[in-house]
């Protein structure tokens, strides 16, 4: 076809047209063909006029380049890598050019992607068929499982002899002695209660029931955590003794002392307001006493003894560091008598007023506890009966130097109210100590003391001194059952009172 032009000259448009096809035909099947040159070696120059780049590989500018293009790129891309493209891809919508790899054959790099979870082993060795088959720590009791609780219940009998020396008299008896323990802690979330419950029954070996001596003990602890700072503690417990034959209370000449049922109640809440630390609590107490039998037979009321008391306290604290956190505290608390008058005709119903300082440690397992010290005063109703005023001393501390070694240390004041006519009442001071050893993984070795101090005011009886010691050991055959051996020494001391009593017995301890 000829093409006549404004100036009279003629043109073969087709077969110029042919002749650079084939040219360029030759050119592409010379050459290898490579992605990055298909994009570098565009003939079509960008929208915004630049000259195409020669260079062998693809540049970070080139490819922003091609991803604004708009116009002839799809067609360019379709011809020169059609084999390559996936339809499906979205970037092809979006007419974008993915940046693909120099060479083929080679495996991109491997990414460790840290969310994913790591493989487990081919081999985990064997496991148990049921869960009741898994293996248990050794030495620890399994307890019995009752819902959200966990029950860890123990029963010890044992074989025991005494002998008591008193005022120049010497009796021995050999008894039968059953102990049932048992703690139940909850699992819960949040909150948590906890109940601890122990009693022992005595039977002579013989007829007579002289000097046996049950006890019974059981409390309760439910904690609220109303919320991160504040913490509520809800108490409750139940005691049962037999008074001893040398307390200053005690009937002379009585073949059975008179037993006492003592029931404890209270809540208090903690509250932390930055390092300020605020503890606000009640108590309530309940003393119910029974009748004691004389040596003739003769039954002895008791009741004018029952009382009820109502203690609160307030305690102040601040935080020189999460393990020292000195306070304050102070507290009152009133006691009712049942019977306005006692057997005497005194009015014993009384007053009493406190103030403490003292410090809180807790140096994480090795030592943690309280100590403090402060004045106390009771005053009577009768006006006759004196008041009782002393420093006081107050504390407990868990220290344990060794990994299977364990000390408790205690120290404990109280006024305690007389039955003796004219007399209103004594302080008492004791101080414990209990120190348990891992003598092996199976053998446990147990050490116990404790002094008691009973100052009387002035004009009264003279001052009473009672020391404890103990020792004992325990071999666990297995999990389930224990050996146990005790031996202990009690003497008292003053007020007209000299007794010694040596105890020692043998039994088997079988828990769950």
């Amino acid at each position: 076809m000829k093409i006549t032009t404004t100036t009279g000259g003629t043109r073969q448009r087709r077969r110029t047209a042919l002749g650079l096809l084939l040219a360029c035909s030759a050119l592409v099947s010379a050459a290898p063909f490579s992605p990055a040159m298909a994009q570098t070696r565009s003939p079509f120059p960008p929208q915004n006029g630049t000259l195409p780049s020669v260079t062998g590989t693809a540049s970070p500018a080139s490819n922003t380049a091609l991803r604004g293009s708009t116009s002839a790129q799809p067609a360019t891309s379709a011809a020169n890598g059609a084999d390559d493209q996936n339809t499906d891809d979205p970037n092809l919508a979006t007419g974008t050019t993915p940046a693909r790899n120099q060479a083929a054959n080679q495996e991109p790099p491997y990414e460790d992607d840290l969310n994913q979870p790591r493989e487990e082993p081919l081999d985990r060795g064997a496991e148990p068929v049921e869960t009741q088959e898994q293996p248990r720590e050794p030495g620890d009791p399994t307890g019995i499982r009752m819902g959200s609780f966990l029950l860890r219940p123990s029963i010890n009998q044992s074989i025991d002899t005494e002998t008591r020396r008193s005022n120049g008299t010497k009796i021995r008896r050999d008894y039968l002695s059953t102990a049932i323990r048992g703690t139940l802690t909850s699992d819960w979330s949040r909150h948590s209660l906890t109940v601890t419950g122990e009693g022992t029954l005595e039977r002579n070996l013989g007829s007579s029931s002289q000097g046996e001596q049950p006890e019974a003990n059981i409390n309760a602890d439910l904690r609220l955590d109303l919320s991160n700072d504040t913490v509520a503690h809800i108490t409750g417990g139940y005691r049962f003794s037999r008074e001893d034959d040398y307390d200053p209370n005690a009937l002379g000449g009585a073949s059975t002392q008179p037993g006492v049922h003592e029931f404890t109640g209270g809540a208090s809440v903690q509250r932390d307001f930055g390092k300020v630390r605020g503890t606000a609590a009640l108590d309530l107490s309940r003393a119910s006493y029974t009748d004691a039998k004389l040596s003739d037979g003769t039954i002895v009321s008791t009741r004018d003894r029952n009382r009820t008391g109502i203690d609160g306290r307030l305690r102040l604290g601040y935080e020189l560091s999460p393990a020292l956190v000195p306070y304050v505290e102070v507290a009152t608390g009133h006691t009712f008598y049942d019977l306005r008058r006692d057997n005497s005709g005194y009015a014993r119903s009384s007053q009493s007023y406190a103030a403490r300082t003292g410090v809180e440690f807790d140096l994480g397992e090795k030592l943690r506890g309280e100590i403090g010290t402060g004045y106390e005063v009771v005053d009577y109703e009768d006006d006759r009966l004196k008041s009782v005023g002393a420093v006081t001393f107050n504390g407990s501390a868990t220290w344990s130097p060794q990994r299977g070694t364990n000390v408790d240390l205690g120290l404990r004041t109280t006024v305690q109210d007389s039955t003796t006519p004219g007399e209103s009442g004594w302080v008492e001071y004791q101080a414990t100590a209990a120190l348990t050893h891992e003598m092996r993984d199976n053998l446990i070795a147990r050490l116990t003391g404790s002094t008691m101090l009973r100052d009387f005011p002035s004009g009264g009886p003279s001052d009473e001194t009672v020391w404890i010691g103990g020792a004992g050991l325990t071999w666990a055959i297995n999990r389930y059952l224990d050996l146990t051996g005790d031996v202990e020494y009690e003497q008292a001391g003053g007020g007209g009172t000299n007794d010694k009593i040596v105890r020692a017995g043998v039994g088997l301890t079988l828990k769950r």
